[in-house]
């Protein structure tokens, strides 16, 4: 594949970054330094297609891998409930397991249960699949670092150039992760509607992953 420009502009407006914005036929793709946003559907490199999906979550893999110095590290993924979330979910599961990562799947969850799953599960890195406010045909990728926290400028820039030069470490099959390497989070849905904060996290026995109320 070759290289293709992936915008890496920053304006500095009142001292905040704005990302360059690319908007064909009522489609849109955003670019920013911690998030990958933009309407689902049409060509690529104008919305937020599996294309660019696969091609960002395969960077933001590769920086991930290259900062940790680990061979199959683990990353924290969940999502919210729009109608393209499984498929966004599965194209970035697929992904991360080819550059050979463990991926804690934890589904539907919020932005923060996200945040506090990554130190929680001793992960390198988190993707968070909301578009927030946005309308339905919206989706994201929100990249935490291994501390739950939201990449900075700099990190952003780097995963920007790894995408636009298609440099990407894509893993042997023998050097992948343990066999249960995607392994899904579970959430009790039958407790009632609580403040994120009163959450704990605890690994369970089986190596899958849950929340669970802590009185």
């Amino acid at each position: 594949m070759g290289k293709r420009p992936v915008s890496g502009k920053f304006v500095h407006v009142l001292g905040t970054l704005t990302p360059s914005l690319i908007a064909t036929r009522n489609l849109t793709l955003i670019r920013s330094i911690s998030c990958i946003r933009g309407t689902i559907g049409g060509a690529p490199g104008e919305g937020l297609t599996p294309l660019d999906i696969v091609r960002y979550t395969a960077a933001f893999g590769t920086f991930i891998k290259r900062r940790s110095g680990i061979a199959a590290p683990r990353m924290v993924l969940g999502r919210d409930a729009r109608m393209s979330g499984p498929m966004v979910r599965d194209l970035v599961v697929g992904t991360l397991n080819g550059l050979g990562f463990e991926v804690v799947d934890l589904d539907l969850a919020t932005t923060p249960t996200v945040e506090m799953a990554v130190p929680g599960e001793k992960a390198q890195g988190g993707i968070i699949l909301t578009a927030s406010h946005n309308p339905a045909e919206w989706n994201a990728l929100k990249l935490l670092n291994e501390a739950g926290e939201f990449i900075t400028a700099e990190d952003g820039e780097e995963v920007l150039r790894l995408a636009g030069a298609d440099e990407y470490d894509f893993a042997a099959v023998n050097a992948w992760a343990a066999p249960d390497r995607s392994r899904v989070g579970h959430a009790n849905t039958s407790m009632p509607s609580l403040p994120w904060t009163w959450w704990t996290w605890r690994p369970s026995p089986r190596r899958s992953s849950a929340w669970r109320w802590m009185p």
